[in-house]
C-alpha cells in the first residue's frame, strides 16, 4: 500500500478484536516513529506500549477512553519537555502519526485518544517529570464493526472540501487546484 492509500484508509477504530499483535508488528510500528522528522532532530518522544490487561484498564479512564480497556496494544506518546521545550508535542504528535499510518499498511487500525487527565496517566506508567502526554494511541486489528457515536460522527461530519480549508498567499484568497 502507498502512503496515500494508507492515509485515505486511515480511520478512527474504537471496536477491536482480541488478536495479539506480533511483536515484529509492534516494533515496525516503533521503527516508523523513531525516523519521523523533528525539530532539530532532538526526538524528543518517548512511548511506552502497553499490553497488560490492567493497565490498559487503568489508562481507560477518560470519558471517551472507555474502550482502550479492551484494545491489545496502547501506545503511549510522551513528549520530553527539556530537550525540546518549544517542539515537544508537535513533534512527537509526528511520530504518533507515523505510527498510526504504518499501522493501517499493517492491516491495523487505530485511534487517537486525548481523553484523559495527564497525572493520571504519568502516576499508571511512572513517567518522570520531563516526560509529558501527548497522546495514546489504540492498535489492534479491527472488528469492522462501528459503534453508533462513530455511525452517527460520520453521518453528520463529512470531510471538508479542498477549498474550504484552504487559502493562496493570504487567508480567504482561494486556493484553486489544477
Amino acid at each position: 500500500m502507498d502512503v496515500f492509500e494508507a492515509i485515505e484508509k486511515r480511520k478512527s477504530v474504537r471496536n477491536y478484536q482480541q488478536t495479539p499483535i506480533p511483536k515484529e508488528t509492534i516494533t515496525k510500528l516503533l521503527e516508523a516513529a523513531r525516523i519521523a522528522p523533528s525539530a532539530s532532530n532532538m526526538q524528543p518522544w518517548h512511548f511506552v506500549v502497553v499490553t497488560d490487561p490492567e493497565q490498559r484498564k487503568a489508562l481507560s479512564k477518560g470519558a471517551f477512553a472507555k474502550f482502550l480497556a479492551d484494545v491489545p496494544v496502547v501506545i503511549v506518546g510522551c513528549g520530553d519537555t527539556k530537550a525540546s521545550p518549544d517542539w515537544y508535542a508537535v513533534d512527537t504528535s509526528l511520530a504518533l502519526e507515523n505510527i498510526a499510518l504504518a499501522a493501517t499498511a499493517e492491516g491495523l487500525g487505530t485511534c487517537f485518544v486525548g481523553s484523559f487527565k495527564e497525572e493520571d496517566i504519568k502516576t499508571v506508567l511512572k513517567l518522570p517529570a520531563n516526560l509529558s502526554v501527548i497522546a495514546m494511541l489504540a492498535v489492534g486489528y479491527s472488528t469492522d464493526k462501528e459503534g453508533l457515536t462513530t455511525k452517527l460522527i460520520r453521518l453528520v461530519r463529512k470531510r471538508k472540501n479542498l477549498q474550504d480549508i484552504t487559502s493562496t498567499e493570504t487567508y480567504g484568497q482561494t486556493y484553486m487546484p489544477p
